[in-house]
């Protein structure tokens, strides 16, 4: 069964949570302090996270989880300012959803993340010498591992070399037709994962003004 784990520190929204997500096997965190420690004991499928934690943040813990791991995050947060979301989505967040909230809209969010993020095709694409599989962009012995998010992104850029991708496909293709998600998040996860491929020498994202993005 797929599972959720949920660091939250209100009990009241972990018990709501927990009675509501249950076609899911959900897990909390117990101790504030150790939670990299415990999301990498329970190996879950997404990550719900809130931003006001104890000792330290949501953001600083979405940092250290994204070091050595691509599972899936969903902000829930009462901050609803486009500050805290870009910087979620920075920090390496895959959505956001502010509080109080829908439990269906929830729901929908959790259901269309897991399908992008565990439904996407593993099969090899070249450009240029990379190679993209999975969610590993490899030359040799360099490679960067992406999310889920940015190797479906940047998938769909592999199987269209030399030729404009419209922002609109992109976002059709990515998440599926969500209407709960929008160009913002493209733009966010795009810039992210040009700043992680530059590290392994892979440059060739251009933006086409107001259209989409080539690859070229």
């Amino acid at each position: 069964m797929t599972k959720v784990f949920i660091v939250e520190d209100d009990a009241a929204i972990v018990k709501q949570l927990t009675s509501a997500l249950n076609e899911y096997t959900v897990v909390s965190v117990q101790n504030f302090r150790c939670v990299r420690q415990e999301i990498d004991e329970a190996a879950p499928d997404l990550i719900l996270m809130d931003i006001t934690l104890p000792y330290f943040n949501g953001f600083y813990w979405t940092t250290e989880i994204r070091k050595r791991s691509t599972t899936p995050i969903i902000f829930l947060s009462s901050a609803d300012d486009e500050m805290n979301q870009v910087m979620a989505m920075n920090m390496g967040a895959d959505d956001y959803i502010t509080k109080p909230f829908s439990i269906e809209l929830l729901k929908a969010k959790i259901n269309a993340l897991l399908r992008r993020t565990y439904n996407f095709s593993q099969s090899q694409l070249s450009y240029l010498g990379f190679v993209l599989e999975g969610t590993e962009l490899k030359k040799g012995a360099d490679k960067v591992d992406l999310t889920p998010t940015e190797a479906k992104l940047l998938r769909t850029l592999f199987e269209h070399p030399n030729q404009t991708v419209n922002k609109d496909v992109l976002l059709a293709k990515l998440w599926e037709s969500d209407e709960y998600i929008d160009a913002n998040a493209l733009q966010v996860n795009i810039a992210r994962m040009r700043k992680k491929l530059n590290a392994i020498g892979f440059d060739y994202i251009g933006t086409v003004r107001g259209v989409g993005y080539v690859l070229a």
